[in-house]
C-alpha cells in the first residue's frame, strides 16, 4: 500500500482482525484504529455509506460513537456496546496528494446464546403424546439440545434425547416423567440452560401388600403401598364391608403411597381376609391381605399361599362350630 494511505484498519480491546473480518461480542466496546502519516490531508471513518466521523467532526447521531485519536499517525474511533445492528463494513477513507484511498474491514457481531421461548411445566396422562419447545437466539446460531434428567431409565444427565428445538415424545410412560433440560450452545459464551418439568399421571399400582400375623390381644398392622399419580386414595374392606376409622378398635392411616390398617387389640373375629383398594382419577386397583393367627399357614408371595391360609382359617372355624354342638 502506498505511503500516505490508511495502511491498516485495526481493532483492539475485545476485537481481532483477520483477513478484513472483525469479530465482536454483543454489548462490548470496540476500537477502530487507522494508521496514517503526515501526507494525509483528510481522513474519515464510514459505516457502509454513512460517515461516522470526518476529521474531528462527528457526523453520526449515535452517542455510542466517539473519536479517540486524530493525530499525524493515528485516526481512531470507538463504538460502545456493540449491537448486531452495527454489523457490516467499516471504511477508513483518507486523501493524500488529491488521491483518495480506502481500507475496509467487515464487522461480525457475535451474540451469546439465549433461550427466548420454552414450554411451560406440563402434566399429561400416561400414553399421551408430548411436544416440548425450546427456541433460542444467538450468533452464530446456537445448537439446541434436550436431555432427560430424572435418571429413571438412564443414568442421571447422560441420556441425550434430542438435538432439536422440538422434543417429541410419543406414548409417554411414567418412567419418562421428571425434568427435561434444554441447552443452547454456540461457543461465544456459556450455554443458556432452562428446565421443563413433565408430570405423567397414571392409575394406581399396588407394589407392596403382605399378609401379617398377630396374636390375640396384641397389636396387628396391615400395610398397603400403591404407586400412582395423582397420589391414590385408599379404602379398606373386610369381605364386603367397608371399614371406618376408629370403629371396632381399628385405625386407618393413609399418607402418600402407604396406607395402614392397625388393630390395637387383636381378637379372633379380626382374623381373615382384608381388601385394600387404591383409587385415583385414572382408575383403581386392589389387593387381598390376610391377618392370621399363630400357627396359620401363610406366605404373602403368591395367590396359592393365600388360598391355603384361607382354607386353614375356614377349617379352624368349622372345627369350633362342631365342638359347640
Amino acid at each position: 500500500m502506498a505511503r500516505g494511505l490508511c495502511r491498516q484498519a485495526e481493532l483492539s480491546a475485545h476485537f481481532t482482525a483477520s483477513s478484513g473480518i472483525l469479530s465482536a461480542q454483543q454489548k462490548q466496546g470496540g476500537l477502530w484504529r487507522c494508521t496514517v502519516d503526515e501526507r494525509v490531508t483528510r481522513v474519515a471513518w464510514l459505516n457502509r455509506s454513512t460517515i461516522l466521523y470526518a476529521g474531528n467532526d462527528k457526523w453520526s447521531i449515535d452517542n455510542r460513537v466517539v473519536i479517540l485519536s486524530n493525530t499525524k499517525t493515528q485516526y481512531s474511533i470507538k463504538i460502545h456496546n456493540v449491537d448486531i445492528y452495527d454489523e457490516g463494513p467499516y471504511t477508513c477513507s483518507v486523501q493524500t496528494d488529491n488521491h483518495p484511498k480506502t481500507s475496509r474491514v467487515h464487522l461480525i457481531v457475535q451474540v451469546p446464546p439465549q433461550i427466548v421461548n420454552i414450554s411451560s411445566d406440563i402434566t399429561v396422562n400416561e400414553g399421551s403424546s408430548v411436544t416440548l419447545m425450546c427456541l433460542a437466539f444467538g450468533r452464530p446460531e446456537p445448537t439446541v439440545t434436550w436431555r432427560h434428567l430424572s435418571g429413571k431409565v438412564h443414568p442421571p444427565g447422560q441420556a441425550f434425547v434430542s438435538e432439536d428445538e422440538y422434543l417429541e415424545i410419543t406414548g409417554i410412560t411414567r418412567e419418562q416423567s421428571g425434568e427435561y433440560e434444554c441447552s443452547a450452545v454456540n461457543d461465544v459464551a456459556v450455554p443458556d440452560v432452562r428446565k421443563v418439568k413433565v408430570t405423567v399421571n397414571y392409575p394406581p399400582y399396588i407394589s407392596n401388600a403382605k399378609n401379617t400375623g398377630a396374636s390375640v390381644g396384641q397389636k396387628g398392622i396391615l400395610q398397603c403401598e400403591a404407586s400412582a399419580v395423582p397420589v391414590a386414595e385408599f379404602q379398606w374392606f373386610k369381605e364386603d364391608t367397608r371399614l371406618a376409622n376408629g370403629l371396632e378398635g381399628v385405625r386407618i392411616e393413609s399418607k402418600g403411597r402407604l396406607s395402614t390398617l392397625t388393630f390395637f387389640n387383636v381378637s379372633e373375629k379380626d382374623y381373615g381376609n382384608y381388601t385394600c383398594v387404591a383409587t385415583n382419577q385414572l382408575g383403581n386397583t386392589n389387593a387381598s391381605i390376610i391377618l392370621y393367627g399363630p400357627g396359620a399357614v401363610h406366605d404373602g408371595g403368591n395367590a396359592a399361599s393365600r388360598v391355603a391360609a384361607g382354607l386353614c382359617l375356614w377349617a379352624t372355624l368349622l372345627a369350633r362350630l362342631l365342638l359347640d354342638f
